[in-house]
């Protein structure tokens, strides 16, 4: 369904751009329709960067992203505008995406107009009633200010908004990190609902419980390069990669205190970037970095 080839990103800085810094470093993977896949690094390793290549949000600087076939980046009008019916993205700050001075619901009105105009009004409130219903939302949400809902129903909302379009995509760039503990799950388990229905979702995120939890296949970043990936039970299960093991041992242990842990483990992950090297086949299914 979607494949990352050798995609690169180089961003220019400086007096007439001519300061070149490169973030992305000849990417390659592929998600398949109903799986989820995470994206996993500290800050900085270009997981956003990424997710918003996907989204057409940033351009590619070198290499391709395909959907079905299809050059994404080549696509426009209304090629582009079908992609965004089949791919969507939620972000980390759900209070971002809605106008405060507007009630939620001028979202969806705006996604009938651009997107579904040729509904007609029953056929419209049918499917926004499902979206809703598949998030946990009444209809009456619609008629609330972004202040008076929680993150965690603005977050829901703005899944509803992608379920509305019948995407087969979803890119979901640390939508739960601003969220307490008790609706994390509820969003994580609403993830999880819409796979079982042959959702793909792209999920990236730090945390390494939550892509052990609900990812079929997990993508270890560090600075723009794939270090590790492949199954989730054997990427956690057998970490090659010195940085897999880094970010591992970096958890937090429910029953260690801090006074009892020593420094190496107190989250300081080491700097074992290296550039170039190739990913070989540890095991099927397993993929890790080597420089030899």
């Amino acid at each position: 369904m979607l494949k990352v080839e050798n995609v690169s990103k180089v961003f220019r800085s400086g007096a007439f751009g001519g300061k070149k810094a490169k973030v992305i470093h000849d990417i390659d993977f592929e998600v398949k329709p109903g799986e989820v896949v995470s994206l996993i690094g500290e800050s900085g390793s270009g997981k956003t960067t990424v997710g918003r290549m996907i989204l057409r949000l940033t351009s590619v600087s070198e290499g391709r992203i395909t959907f079905d076939g299809e050059d994404v980046s080549a696509l426009k009008g209304r090629a582009l505008k079908s992609y965004y019916r089949r791919v969507q993205g939620v972000f980390q700050d759900p209070f971002s995406s809605f106008n405060p001075i507007f009630k939620v619901g001028r979202v969806f009105r705006t996604i009938r107009r651009e997107f579904l105009a040729d509904l007609d009004t029953a056929t419209w409130e049918t499917r926004l009633t499902g979206a809703l219903n598949a998030v946990g939302l009444e209809f009456a949400a619609l008629d609330k200010f972004p202040h008076q809902m929680s993150g965690g129903q603005l977050q829901r909302l703005l899944i509803a908004r992608a379920l509305v379009l019948d995407i087969r995509l979803l890119v979901a760039d640390e939508i739960i990190s601003m969220l307490d503990a008790s609706t994390r799950i509820d969003v994580l388990n609403l993830l999880g609902d819409l796979k079982r229905q042959g959702l793909s979702i792209i999920f990236v995120t730090h945390d390494l419980a939550l892509g052990n939890y609900i990812s079929d296949r997990i993508i270890i970043l560090q600075k723009g390069s794939i270090v590790e990936m492949g199954a989730t039970d054997r990427v956690f299960g057998d970490p090659q990669h010195a940085y897999t093991r880094s970010l591992l041992n970096a958890v937090p242990h429910l029953h260690e205190r801090w006074s009892d842990a020593e420094l190496k483990d107190l989250g300081l992950v080491k700097d074992t970037a290296r550039f170039g090297g190739r990913l070989v086949e540890h095991q099927p299914d397993h993929l890790v970095r080597v420089y030899s």
